[in-house]
């Protein structure tokens, strides 16, 4: 179908997706980011290791290009299909709304928003019956409206996002703030005009929805998914009437006409909370107020700037930069905010409370980010890597327990290692004490941990013919985890002087040997009785047998604290290095299929988190030109790849995938992200320029082309091994990476 555009809407068109872009193109950062990456479809089986099965869409990117702006309680976003990833699939060409709240993890998308003309409703009916509305036997997407869109009509900077809605005739800008979302909505056809309020719907189930006029162009109301969300829009239009249907229940949703009278652009203006709408009317008030659209989308990009900037860059190419200022802003964007602007948030025990000196984060995906993610958000953004920390006591002060995320204990390197780079203005003793039952107390956070410390392993079951979904106790991943994990919190031990529970908790860290069968020299499950499972295949993938989402060769390089010990069980460097080089050349079975096990070079699978130190690992065996090989591969070729370069290599995982790609391209990793120090490699580009949060300036040089590291300076002398500490980026310097 054609549109033919009136003037208006094409001036709309120009203004929302040129002015401030242009300005920005011009001076700043923001024009490298393309929010679009990650929401493209990995589909080439060269890449993922096996062929995609029949309506499968691979577990890749799975980002939102909405507007946000860093780790806010707001990410105002696009809706093309309830119940996927980030509720965006590029290849999709129907939005049904724009919601509020977005991580890329099949859940939140709530408040959901759509403009609608009256005029172009039974066409959008057309529309929506014509596509696949339906998943396991329930409805997907809503049924009376959704309409068509054209990539050729869309665009997006940060904190900004803008599309072209056909059948309704209605160009969509969006931006936002820490706690507020800005619509406006510039409709050719003045009359008929209506938005959709589809509180029946997110990416988690509705138990229950409401939404009330209070004025005359005032709306308040609440979602319910488990977390309730509240809301308080204000409109500069004049509202006739609202029309519900199943109201209050899952599916539905309310029609919000509007009044003709009013000429111009619709515009909304919305804050969010989970505590009250008062507290959402507050937060809006504080935020926006009567800030027009512009301001609010100048200030988002100013925000941004300010962050982007910190990283400046000479050398590499137009893809490069793309990628590095695009992982960057993905790396940025969780945790949310959860707290209000006066202070109140609903804690863990669902209770309102108030704070005075910190902001209320939601917890960190720290099984994905404690391994990377988590150290550049302390290095780019410390005051709110500091409240997360904050956040994280508060939850425990509550439950007991600090928050573990899915697997493993990692709050005990995530919160280590933020303490060891000298982020420390919290209640230290008493996180430490909290950690501390995290890894002693049973039934608590640590699932099986009375086995642990009385085996010094995690067993699973005797199951026959187990498959990739069979449900077990993951006792290796368990036991490999947990290892590292005492081995962070014995760090805290002893800085703290705890000498006895530091002696116990690095005693535990060698556990991980516990699991390496030298016969078959993997990391290898074993029953109660401490025998080996058999039969045994090291290439097939389980998500709770034995492994956690990941097959043996994926986890048998996995000591990041104990490197030496973990090459000394493979009979030292030559034996180490067989096997490594193994696994990143032993081809992949393509007929072993796990959804988010993809991406395969070898064995080794970049698409998930369990083996991403692996490529590193040469290093220690003093072979780094190994590890660049590995590193320059992945880094060219399985980012932003695809027939529209804005495919990733896996699911991004809360910004773990972008953040992997920002150390790495910039030559630091966190390789024992615990540890206050970084593996050095060859940048993909000639210099770098980090500001600091001291304000200090660290700078990066790599003056050949080559890429295999012959000496590493620091401050002009050479640096002995390949780690760097952290005091260069308190103190700043220089480190040169000289290569050939």
């Amino acid at each position: 179908m054609k549109t033919k555009f009136s003037a208006a809407v094409a001036l709309a068109l120009l203004l929302g997706a040129g002015a401030t872009t242009k300005a920005q193109q011009k001076n700043g950062y923001g024009k490298y980011v393309n929010t679009f990456i990650g929401t493209y479809p990995l589909t080439d089986p060269k890449i993922l290791g096996y062929e995609l099965p029949k309506d499968w869409r691979s577990w890749a990117g799975l980002t939102f290009p909405g507007s946000s702006i860093p780790n806010a309680m707001v990410q105002l976003s696009p809706m093309t299909e309830y119940g996927s990833g980030a509720g965006y699939e590029y290849e999709d060409d129907v939005i049904y709304g724009f919601t509020h709240t977005n991580k890329g993890h099949w859940n939140l998308c709530n408040i959901p928003l759509m403009p609608v003309w009256e005029g172009g409703i039974a066409e959008a009916k057309a529309v929506i019956a014509a596509t696949d509305n339906t998943i396991e036997g329930r409805s997907r997407n809503p049924k009376d409206f959704g309409s068509r869109f054209s990539h050729n009509k869309e665009s997006s900077a940060p904190g900004f996002y803008q599309v072209y809605l056909e059948n309704y005739k209605v160009n969509v800008s969006l931006t936002s703030t820490l706690r507020a979302g800005y619509h406006r909505y510039d409709f050719e056809n003045n009359t008929g005009r209506q938005i959709i309020f589809d509180l029946g719907r997110s990416n988690n189930r509705i138990s229950n929805w409401e939404i009330e006029q209070v004025g005359s162009n005032v709306l308040k109301g609440s979602q319910r998914p488990g977390e309730r969300v509240y809301f308080y829009a204000i409109l500069n239009t004049d509202i006739t009437g609202i029309e519900r249907t199943e109201d209050g229940k899952a599916g539905g949703y309310a029609r919000v006409k509007l009044s003709d009278a009013k000429k111009g652009p619709v515009e909304v203006k919305i804050g969010l909370s989970y505590v009250s709408t008062e507290n959402a009317k507050e937060n809006l008030e504080k935020e926006i107020g009567n800030k027009t659209f512009e301001s609010v989308r100048a200030a988002a990009g100013s925000t941004w700037e300010q962050v982007l900037s910190k990283i400046q860059l000479k050398g590499g190419t137009e893809k490069q930069k793309q990628m590095l200022y695009s992982s960057l802003y993905r790396s940025l964007l969780w945790p949310a905010l959860r707290s209000d602007v006066n202070g109140e948030y609903t804690d863990a025990k669902r209770n309102k409370v108030k704070s005075t000196d910190f902001n209320y984060y939601t917890e960190p995906s720290l099984w994905d980010t404690y391994r990377n993610k988590d150290v550049l958000l302390g290095l780019m953004s410390p005051k709110v890597a500091l409240d997360v920390i904050k956040s994280m006591k508060d939850v425990g002060d509550k439950t007991g327990f600090i928050p573990t995320f899915f697997h493993g204990d990692h709050g005990a390197s995530s919160i280590a290692g933020a303490y060891l780079r000298g982020i420390d203005d919290f209640d230290v003793k008493g996180t430490y004490e909290i950690l501390l039952k995290n890894a002693n107390v049973s039934p608590g956070a640590r699932p099986h941990i009375k086995e642990y410390i009385e085996k010094g392993f995690i067993s699973d079951p005797d199951i026959a013919n187990p498959h990739v979904e069979t449900k077990a106790k993951a006792g290796v991943s368990k036991t490999l985890e947990y290892a590292y994990d005492d081995y962070s919190l014995a760090q805290m031990a002893k800085k703290l002087g705890d000498t006895a529970n530091y002696r116990i908790l690095m005693a535990r860290s060698q556990n991980y040997k516990n699991m390496f069968d030298p016969a078959t020299r993997f990391m290898r499950g074993r029953l109660e009785n401490g025998d080996w499972i058999k039969p045994f295949d090291p290439q097939y993938p389980y998500y709770e047998y034995m492994y956690r989402e990941a097959n043996a060769w994926q986890v048998s390089f996995f000591a990041p604290h104990d490197m030496k010990g973990l090459i000394g069980l493979y009979g030292g460097p030559k034996g180490f290095e067989s096997k490594l080089d193994s696994l990143f050349t032993l081809p992949w079975n393509p007929k072993h299929i796990a959804r988010n096990i993809e991406t395969m070079i070898g064995q080794y699978c970049h698409g998930n988190q369990p083996d991403h130190e692996a490529p590193f690992a040469y290093t220690f065996i003093g072979k780094p030109e190994k590890t660049q090989k590995v590193l320059d591969n992945i880094l060219n070729n399985l980012y932003g790849i695809g027939e529209e370069g804005l495919a990733l290599s896996g699911m991004d995982d809360a910004g773990e995938m972008s953040a992997w790609y920002v150390f790495s391209a910039l030559g630091l990793y966190t390789f024992s992200a615990t540890d206050p120090e970084y593996l050095v490699t060859a940048p993909l580009f000639d210099e770098v320029k980090w500001t600091t949060s001291t304000g200090k300036t660290l700078t990066i040089k790599k003056p050949g082309k080559g890429r295999g590291i012959t000496s590493i300076k620091v401050n002009g002398k050479v640096n002995e091994g390949y780690f760097v500490p952290h005091d260069l980026f308190k103190n700043g310097g220089t480190l040169e990476v000289i290569t050939k």
